[in-house]
């Protein structure tokens, strides 16, 4: 981790059952989400506009609520 030029982000599902077939984008990581986290926690991108929240304090909630 020495070689690394910023911090680790990660970006997965949540610790929850497999939804149906129909849920999956809401389950599954997106690729909005990977954006979104690059932008909300490593560098900013020009005009990109925020779909969900990548937050620290986001995790952090979840992480608190078992998900």
């Amino acid at each position: 981790f020495d070689d690394l030029d910023g911090p680790v982000v990660v970006v997965g599902s949540r610790n929850w059952i497999t939804p149906a077939a129909e849920l999956e984008e809401t389950f599954f990581p997106q690729k909005e989400w990977i954006l979104d986290a690059v932008h909300e926690r490593l560098i900013g991108l020009q005009s990109h506009e925020v779909s969900t929240n990548q937050s620290i304090g986001e995790m952090n909630t979840r992480n608190r609520a078992g998900v």
